[in-house]
Parts: structure tokens; sequence; C-alpha cells
């Protein structure tokens, strides 16, 4: 986990405000290959980001800042170093949209982007901002550090992970080969699936409830707990859904002959305790995750352009999760692969009607 806080830390320092060129507030930059899908990267320190997918040819972008105009100065002089704004830039296919405000304090921007319906969407930078992406049929990369994330229709492949924030998805359809996954380290999940989709699901909480109203005939699961004895993995087997009454305790070979001659009340016991130390871990490491994020932001002060010279490095990866509660198995005889993961939250995989 200290690894991960000095992860954290350098990665929002470097993410830290470059000095950008004042650009309007509404804005339009075509790709250089219109006949091909191209992709939207978004940068944006702080504000809020929305995201449509349209019949159109070009990246357009509405901006609409709280950033206070300075104060005159009674020298006359003006605060050049006060102003913020963003930058739209396009190589390679890739529209780039680059907000980077000189400090807290000045407040933040709200974009609204409109985008051709194939284009994929990366959000790489985010540090304090809701995510809304609708009406695209790209894949979709969105991390962020504080702030809830909304996808629509989604009909590709998609990754999510937040520190702190919600995570909400309407999946469309699925993309052979195209796993989606949704992380978030404090916050709940919520998950929106046709009636006849195929998946296999695999989920995971510390601290929160998994919850569907599909039927047990069409999403078949089992729910397992896990925990740490000394260098042995144990997995205890809850339930089943479809069958009664089932449980098996499942231990490496040298511990064979000490499992089976656990008592009831021994594996009682035993679970309960797997259940609190996954509990007190998950707390531990939700709290870390959020300092290290406060700390990070707190310091982010310097620029520090990323060595390829292709603008900032993104986001390290969130920590895998291990230990707490899966609930893994397949819908509608499974397919394409679907994970979710809190440390603190519920997650709920919900039938559209």
């Amino acid at each position: 986990m200290k690894m991960y806080q000095a992860l954290m830390i350098c990665a929002v320092l470097a993410v830290a405000p470059l000095g950008v060129a004042r650009a309007d507030s509404q804005s339009s930059i075509a790709f250089s290959d219109p006949s091909e899908p191209g992709t939207l990267r978004v940068r944006v320190w702080h504000g809020d980001v929305t995201i449509k997918g349209a019949d159109v040819k070009e990246v357009s972008v509405k901006a609409d800042s709280d950033v206070a105009e300075p104060t005159p100065r009674k020298d006359g002089m003006r605060v050049l170093s006060a102003t913020s704004g963003y930058t739209l830039s396009e190589k390679g296919n890739t529209v780039t949209l680059d907000y980077n405000p000189e400090g807290w304090s000045e407040g933040s921007v709200d974009f609204e982007v409109t985008v051709p319906h194939s284009t994929s969407v990366v959000v790489a930078d985010s540090v304090n901002g809701d995510v809304d992406c609708s009406g695209v049929t790209g894949d979709i990369d969105v991390r962020t550090v504080h702030g809830d994330v909304k996808l629509h229709d989604v009909s590709a492949g998609a990754l999510v992970e937040t520190v702190k924030g919600d995570i909400s998805v309407t999946l469309k359809s699925l993309a052979e080969s195209k796993p989606l996954s949704f992380t978030s380290m404090s916050g709940e999940v919520d998950i929106h699936a046709p009636a006849d989709l195929k998946a296999s699901v695999r989920f995971r909480t510390h601290r929160g409830t998994i919850l569907t109203n599909f039927d047990d005939k069409v999403l078949v699961t089992k729910t397992e707990f896990a925990r740490r004895a000394h260098k042995d993995k144990i997995t205890v087997t809850v339930g089943t859904s479809g069958k009664k009454d089932t449980a098996s305790v499942l231990v490496s070979p040298t511990d064979t002959t000490q499992a089976k001659s656990q008592t009831d009340d021994d594996w009682r016991e035993g679970l309960r305790d797997s259940i609190r130390e996954a509990t007190e871990d998950a707390v531990e490491a939700a709290r870390d995750a959020a300092e290290a994020a406060r700390e990070g932001l707190t310091e982010a002060r310097v620029a520090i352009a990323s060595k390829s010279g292709d603008g900032v490095p993104p986001f390290p990866p969130l920590p895998p999760m291990t230990g707490g509660k899966t609930v893994s198995g397949t819908l509608n005889g499974g397919g394409v692969e679907i994970q979710a993961a809190t440390l603190n939250g519920d997650i709920t995989l919900k039938k559209i009607e």
C-alpha cells in the first residue's frame, strides 16, 4: 500500500498544471482520417466531462467555466497568470482535450464534447470531476481520482477505475473478446444489462452487498469468501444459486487432513474471522488510497512533462483487490467477461425490462 501511495502521489504531481494557450469557449476539430474510427483523449484536471456520440464528422467542445475574472489592479496591470484555458489538438486520428488550471483555488471548467458515434474515449487524468459518456460505440477507458462515472449504451470494451466515486453502466451489447471492468475503491457499482445478454460475471466487494434482480436460472452464481491463513489460502464456498445447503472448504494440500476434521463450530468461527479480517483490510486500504490522493493533490504544484513529449503520463492502475466476498457465474449461459470490484459499496446487476 505504501508503494501505491507513492505511485499515486507521483502520478498526481505528473499532471500538475502546464502552461496552455487560451481557447474560445466553443471549439471544433476534425480527425485527420474521418473514414476510420478516431479516439478522443481527455485530460481535464478539475471539472465535469460529458461526452456524447452523434451523427457528426468532427469533434466539438463547449466549455463552461466558473473561474473568476481577476480583480482589476490599482496599478493598471493585468494578471496573466490567473487566466486559464484549454487546448484542443489532433494527431494520428486522436483528438486531445487538455485542461489544467493554474491552481485549485481558481475553480474548474465543465466540458460538453460531441464526437462521431464510432469514437473511442480515453479519460486519462481526471482528478476531480464527474464523467458522463453516451452514444459511442468505441472502447471506453476512464481513470479518475474523485468523481462519479456514468456510461450509457456501452457496446464495446470498457475499463473504469476511480478512487472515490460511484460507477453506473448501461450495457447495450457486448463485443467479442472485449471484456469490461469496473473498479471503485469507495463507491457503488451499478450495472444495467438487457435480459438476453450473455456474459460471465465476477463481482467482489469487501464492505458491501452484491445484488441482482435476474432469476437464479438465468444468472447462475456461486459465492466465495477468501482469507489468508499464514502462507495458505482458504476458500470457502458458502452458497451456489439453484442448489440448497451446499458448502465446501478448499485448502492447500498440506491442510487437507486438518480441514476434514473441522467441526461445524470451528468452520463458522473461521468464516466469521475471514469476514472480519477482510472488512478491516478493506477499511484500511480505502483510507490509505484516499490519503494518498489528498497528499498528491495538496503537493501538486510543479509541472512535469512526459518523457515521450506527448502529454503527461496517466495515473497508475488501482491495486488489485483480494479477499472479501466474491460472486462469480454465468448470465444466459456465459459469454464476454464482466468484472466489478469495490472496497466500500454495493455492486448491483439489474435487468433492463
